[in-house]
């Protein structure tokens, strides 16, 4: 592949700004390519990766001072689609380290600035694809959402992501932060591009006995008879969700901030005035969302991480008296604050007589919560009342580090409005709606399972009414 003139320079001046890459290549190329296979809409063009999925002979480093060095001896089945379809991989991008966190300022390998002001954070933990995509970099590239990594940051930079149902999209070659709530997901410049990208990694996939194809009732994602169709779309406001949270600190922490309101609203006011049908909806177990999401998560973290041990993987600290303090060293050197905090927390959870108090409560109020999602949305043999929901993505918009920054409270307590769609498995897609006070913010619609068609349909037709915005400097260098 030859990239366009120009755009060296380009990315070398945004680079500099925004740190979104851990490795670039300025002359990707791709067997398949070679072959003069691909797709149109994909074929020729370059893509990032987040750090934590594997492409052979890549970094594999997840943002982790552990894994530095690290190189992956395979490559992910999404990666290996894209290469399929023509795309090539033009780089590794930053993260929160493991996926966890929602800034990309906990990654141990460097630090990722938003392209609409670099003084904020990107979002996490997909921060440096958010970045990549937002400044033009790529068209497209691929993260990780356990609980919002990829809207979250998506909606800070003002692109589009998608967070495709559990199982649609093969994890093989992801690396395992919270196995039963994670996936591979998009973040691109534009909903038609997204979606091709989709069309391209879905599918069962024998290296990963959680994947499955659609089924036959799902909603296409090219050529539906209804896609033009207009939708009734619940809407689960922030008054609603107020009322939901337990405690007056968490209630604070996920209030909307006036900028949020004024572009959540501005996307209701326009959905309608497309034709669309927008009604008030609940979520009663919405409260107990975050409990029991950082519950699971973090004891699944703590599973997931014990082969991180300095033996198997990760650097070895230079003498230890034995195998224990090997670990011990290893592990104090490589993890940051956050992952030793949440392998703790997860560790605790699970330990002997504590399981049926935390971690077994805790998948009880995950399936009330699917169980709610359903009696809104339906499954994928029978349609619910709505079509899909409308929701905020985060409270604020990207936020400042230092003072402007908010505490690591608010920030978990913030993800009240994107982890329910991991907890219950469904789809969801943030795009950008408006830009309040120079940043952009987003909105995210969730749908019933395997119903990615309908939410890109919906974000795509306000895409054509209202194009998305882009940020200073920002130059196309792809169609």
């Amino acid at each position: 592949m030859t990239l366009p003139e120009g755009f060296l320079p380009y990315f070398n001046a945004w680079e500099e700004k925004i740190g979104a890459f851990i490795e670039f290549k300025s002359d990707p190329v791709s067997p398949c390519a070679q072959e003069g296979g691909g797709i149109p809409g994909l074929k020729g063009l370059p893509f990032g990766v987040k750090d934590n999925i594997a492409v052979k002979n890549f970094s594999l480093s997840c943002g982790s001072r552990l894994l530095e060095n690290f190189r992956a001896p395979y490559t992910a089945t999404a990666v290996r689609k894209l290469e399929a379809a023509g795309a090539q991989v033009a780089g590794k991008t930053n993260l929160d380290e493991f996926g966890m966190g929602s800034s990309t300022d906990n990654s141990g390998i460097k630090r990722t600035n938003n392209p609409w002001d670099t003084s904020r954070v990107a979002g996490g933990s997909s921060g440096g694809s958010a970045a990549a995509v937002a400044a033009g970099l790529v068209p497209f590239a691929l993260g990780s959402d356990t609980g919002g990594s990829v809207r979250q940051p998506a909606s800070f930079c003002g692109a589009v992501g998608l967070k495709p149902t559990y199982g649609a999209v093969s994890r093989f070659g992801l690396v395992a932060y919270a196995s039963s709530l994670e996936g591979i997901g998009v973040i691109s410049d534009t909903t038609a591009r997204c979606r091709a990208v989709f069309a391209a990694i879905r599918g069962k996939d024998p290296m990963d006995q959680t994947s499955q194809d659609a089924p036959d009732s799902a909603p296409l994602l090219y050529g539906g008879s209804e896609r033009s169709a207009r939708k009734t779309i619940g809407v689960l406001s922030a008054e609603t969700i107020a009322k939901a949270i337990g405690g007056e600190t968490a209630a604070q922490a996920a209030a909307l901030e006036e900028e949020v309101r004024r572009g959540f609203e501005s996307a209701k006011s326009r959905l309608a005035g497309l034709g669309h049908t927008l009604l008030e909806v609940e979520i009663p177990n919405l409260k107990y969302g975050v409990p029991a999401y950082y519950t699971i998560a973090t004891a699944e973290a703590s599973a997931n991480l014990a082969r991180f041990d300095g033996i198997r993987y990760g650097k070895r600290p230079g003498w230890a008296e034995n195998p224990d303090d090997l670990i011990d060293k290893a592990r104090d050197a490589g993890f940051g604050a956050e992952v030793k905090l949440r392998v703790l927390l997860g560790t605790f959870v699970l330990r002997s007589g504590f399981q049926d108090r935390y971690y077994l409560r805790a998948q009880r109020i995950r399936s009330g919560i699917r169980q709610n999602f359903e009696a809104l949305l339906g499954s994928p043999e029978n349609n619910g009342p709505c079509d899909a929901i409308l929701m905020p993505v985060f409270p604020t918009r990207a936020f400042g580090r230092g003072e402007t920054s908010l505490s690591p409270f608010a920030q978990k307590a913030a993800d009240l409005y994107t982890c329910c769609a991991n907890l219950a498995g469904l789809p969801a897609l943030a795009f950008p709606v408006s830009i309040e006070g120079g940043l952009p913010v987003g909105v995210q619609l969730l749908g019933r399972a395997f119903a990615e068609g309908t939410l890109l349909d919906l974000a795509e037709s306000y895409e054509q009414a209202y194009p998305f915005p882009r940020p200073t400097g920002y130059r196309a260098f792809w169609s």
